[in-house]
């Protein structure tokens, strides 16, 4: 055999070797579902110091298979064992309608809701007891911070936000208040104080008291006062109230009055209007289906989410509600991609739409 020939038949022993290795590699990694097994659904890497060093984009990959689920039940690496979860207060529609069905779907997969234990619970909260190993996964309203991010990986782990409907931010007035509807650069005016009176708005010549949850309630507060207010304070002329229920009876009460809070708990009301919104004058855009349902007429009828507007962003205080995973490669991780697959499936989606929310797909 000639010299040439021998380099030849080592190289092509090497590429058969090399090929089967990744063969091996891709089978151990499967479960032959077609998705990744439980053990796959963090895929490591090692440095120089034995530290592991994650890969989101391979985790991601992983993860895409899961929105192939049609039903809760076709759903696959559901772990079993009581997962603690906590978060938004936005997100109690969703928790309300979807996980009775998850649990009769996957019993094995049993969730316990969790308050603080000192505090109102919330985006932040949540955050903050992922955080400190208090629950598996978290539900918020709003994007993770820098500064959580930082934590988490002071903590020796990551967080990963995974993004599974759509919310709309609706404003309420009382219902015989004289105003056709605001900008968005208004609203903001009038949470920072330089805004007092209806008048200023086109509205009636009456003084205005804008009412808010305080900035530490929760992510719905959080993301007005980031993105309306554009991370200024709110103001000194705003009165602030426990919650969205002692928000709405506030406005309810009082004709120069405003509040703000997630579509769904708007509309639902029988006794506020919720407000038209606009990035310009001439370009506002109702949060509900017209024609707009009067107080007369409720409860018998209420007032329907403008699904179209809010899901192309035509309205323009949208955001997202994101479920919180903690990649730190174990059963914590594995839980909370479960449940973000579960809200991702088909089903998960319609019943997203059944609980006030949007779907993302």
């Amino acid at each position: 055999m000639s010299e040439k020939t021998t380099e030849t038949t080592i190289l092509v022993l090497l590429l058969l070797t090399a090929a089967g290795l990744v063969g091996l590699g891709f089978w151990w990694a499967s479960d032959g579902s077609g998705f990744g097994s439980a053990s796959n659904l963090l895929v490591d890497s090692i440095d120089g110091a034995g530290k592991k060093l994650q890969k989101p984009s391979d985790r991601t990959l992983t993860f895409a298979a899961y929105n192939q689920a049609r039903t809760f039940a076709e759903v696959p690496n559901i772990p079993s064992g009581l997962f603690s979860y906590g978060g938004s207060t936005t997100w109690a529609p969703i928790r309300k309608t979807l996980d009775p069905i998850i649990q009769t779907t996957q019993p094995q997969f049993r969730l316990r809701y969790t308050n603080p234990v000192i505090g109102k619970p919330g985006s932040g909260t949540g955050i903050k007891m992922l955080l400190e190993n208090q629950l598996v996964f978290s539900q918020s309203s709003r994007p993770v911070k820098d500064k959580e991010y930082q934590e988490a990986q002071q903590r020796g782990f990551s967080l990963k936000e995974i993004p599974v409907a759509i919310d709309g931010i609706a404003i309420a007035v009382h219902p015989n208040l004289n105003i056709l509807g605001l900008t968005v650069a208004q609203l903001k005016d009038i949470y920072t104080g330089k805004i007092n009176n209806w008048k200023q708005v086109g509205g009636p010549d009456l003084p205005l008291t804008p009412y808010s949850r305080p900035q530490e309630a929760g992510g719905t507060v959080e993301f007005f006062v980031d993105n309306v207010l554009q991370g200024g304070k709110l103001g000194t002329n705003v009165k602030i109230v426990d919650d969205t229920t002692s928000g709405v009876r506030k406005v309810a009460s009082d004709l120069g009055g405003i509040y703000y809070a997630t579509a769904i708990e708007v509309l639902s009301q029988c006794k506020v209007k919720p407000l038209p919104i606009g990035s310009k004058a001439d370009q506002m855009v109702s949060p509900y289906q017209e024609p707009l349902v009067e107080p007369s007429q409720c409860p018998n009828q209420r007032n329907r989410l403008n699904r179209v507007a809010i899901q192309s962003g035509q309205y323009p205080i949208t955001r997202r509600l994101f479920v919180i995973v903690k990649q730190n490669g174990l059963e914590d991780e594995q839980a909370g991609m479960a449940y973000a697959a579960l809200l991702l499936s088909n089903q998960g989606q319609k019943l997203i739409n059944d609980a006030g929310f949007i779907s993302l797909r």
